[in-house]
Order: C-alpha cells, then structure tokens, then sequence
C-alpha cells in the first residue's frame, strides 16, 4: 500500500484537520501578537472559557441526536441566580452542597425539554426557545430585583477565583468523564445510532425517547454546573449572567465537527472547537481589534472555519467512497 500524502492525513481525520487550523490561527496570533501564547495566558482561555467548554459537551449529545438546545444559558443564570441568593442570604454556605443544588436545579430544567420533546413530539429549538425565556425569567423571579455581589459571594467564589484549580479539576473530569462515555459505553453507541436513523434504532430495541430524555438531562446538569461554575469564577451572579452565550457553544460543536442532522461528532473534536472560538474570543482585544466591530470578525472567523470544514469533508467523503469502490 502507497503511503499517504500529508495532505491525505490530515484531511482524513476531522480532528487532525482542526489541530491544523489550530496551529495555522496560533501562528497568525503570535505573528500579531508575540506574547499572546504565554502561560499566563493560556491558563486565563481555559479559565475564562470553561462554561463554554463544559455546556459543548452537553449540546454534542444533544446534537449527536439531532437536536438543540437554546436554553443552556438561561438554565445557567436560573441555577446561578439560586445559588447566588442562598450565599448573599446564608441560608447556604457549603461550596459542594452549591454545587450539587445547581446541578440538580439544571437536572430538572434538562429533563423538562427531554420529556416535552420526546413525549410530546414538538421540535428541540421550538421546546428549548420557550424555555429560553421561562428558565431566564425565573432567573429573574429568583433574584426579585437584586443580584448577588462579589462579597456576597466571597466565600464561594473562593473555589473559582484567579490562581486556584478549580475550574481546571472540574473541565478535565468532564472531558475525561465524556470521552469514555461516548466512545465506550453502550449508552454512548444508543446515542449515535438515534441521532443516525432514529427509526432504525426504535426497531432494533433502542428506547429512543428515554435516550432523548437524558441527553437533555445531560445537557441541562452541564448548564447548572456551569451556573454555579460562573457565580464562582467571576464572583457575581445577575439574572443576565451569560446572555447570547448559547451561541458560541453551538458554534463551537458546528466548528468541531458535529452533524446538525445527527449522528457524526465526537468528544475531541467538540473540545478543540470550543478551543478554537475561546482563542479567538481572546486574541480580538489583544491584536487591537475595536471593541465594536469584535463580534463581526468573530462571526466571520467562525463562517470560514465552518465552511472550510464542510469542504474537507466532502473531500473525506469522497475519498472514503473511492476506497469502497476499489
């Protein structure tokens, strides 16, 4: 067998083809911006981005199937909020038990959209918009016009704040925690195979509905997590918190890789989109991109990325269809 070109290896693996536009846009930041890959720095992306890192992790497994949800951030500022006022009123002070609250808060938001999708049969982004606006308005019931402040959550924020592991711990426990799952589990393989052929699945003994209902649970324990995760990184919570974000975690599956139709995504690909819009997120203020025009550039970024991905796939495509034929 000849050996493959270069070219031919990367463009035969999604992952490797992201790891490349990775190391192309690292080079062009460090040409701007010399120090920009820095220690400190690097640490501060990851800090900063871990919401957006954890909840791609959720919105995979709903996309897997073939779904969305637009809700996660709102489920993040409901499960924030909570958190947020049981530490300005001392009724909670223990950093787990707040963080297992919000979690079990974002729990019962996820499999709210779980049950309503899959038993009532109405469509993900028709289900999770109406609960967009449900779960930010108990946000702001919650809070009653108030919001927690820095020192209301100080000791809280302990867990979060700039210096500590935290936030760290928690993204490789997740990643780790999802990648075995997906890849070596059975419920992993249930997943794949509704999000393929959901009908095909239901007959070959798949519960397709209780399937949808947890990786809506799934998703919606990540955005809790991520709620609690943001009253301590940034040590405030605000019935606004993370408002819009919903999109950068979608983008961030799309870029990695991830079917809107189902079926086809995977773990490190979803980490090294949400890897690439965390680095782009960061190096528009430090090459001097004007504050106003940051979101259309990111918008730009992110639409050739996407499109040079679907290019290349069909370029794998194509070439896995020539070797079949062979």
């Amino acid at each position: 067998m000849e050996n493959k070109s270069l070219f031919k290896k990367i463009t035969g693996s999604r992952e490797a083809l992201l790891f490349f536009v990775l190391i192309v846009l690292g080079i062009f930041i460090t040409i701007l911006n010399p120090t920009f890959f820095s220690p400190v720095n690097i640490g501060q992306i990851f800090r900063n981005n871990a919401l957006t890192l954890i909840m791609a992790l959720g919105m995979l497994c709903v996309m897997l199937t073939a779904g969305i949800d637009i809700s996660i951030t709102s489920t993040l500022a409901f499960s924030g909020m909570t958190i947020g006022m049981l530490t300005k009123y001392n009724i909670v002070n223990n950093t787990l038990l707040l963080f297992i609250i919000a979690m079990v808060i974002g729990c019962i938001c996820g499999a709210m959209n779980g049950l309503i999708i899959s038993k009532g049969k109405v469509a993900p982004i028709i289900c999770t918009m109406g609960f967009m606006y449900i779960w930010r308005g108990m946000a702001y019931v919650v809070g009653n016009s108030q919001f927690a402040s820095g020192e209301d959550v100080r000791e809280f924020a302990e867990f979060g704040k700039d210096g500590t592991i935290g936030p760290y711990i928690i993204l490789v426990v997740c990643y780790a925690l999802f990648f075995w799952l997906l890849r070596w589990t059975k419920f992993g393989r249930k997943i794949y195979a509704v999000g393929s052929n959901a009908e095909a699945a239901r007959i070959s003994g798949i519960n397709v509905d209780n399937t949808l209902i947890s990786v809506y649970t799934m998703m919606g324990t990540l955005a809790g997590l991520a709620g609690a995760l943001s009253v301590s990184i940034y040590a405030s919570a605000q019935p606004n918190m993370q408002y819009g974000r919903e999109m950068d975690v979608i983008a961030a599956c799309v870029i990695g890789g991830v079917s809107m139709s189902g079926g086809r995504g995977s773990v490190v690909g979803t980490f090294l989109g949400a890897l690439i819009i965390s680095i782009i997120a960061k190096a528009l203020p430090l090459v001097n991109v004007p504050s106003i025009a940051q979101n259309t550039v990111k918008g730009v970024i992110i639409l050739v990325v996407v499109i040079f991905n679907v290019m290349t796939q069909r370029m794998v495509d194509k070439q896995n269809l020539e070797r079949r034929e062979m």
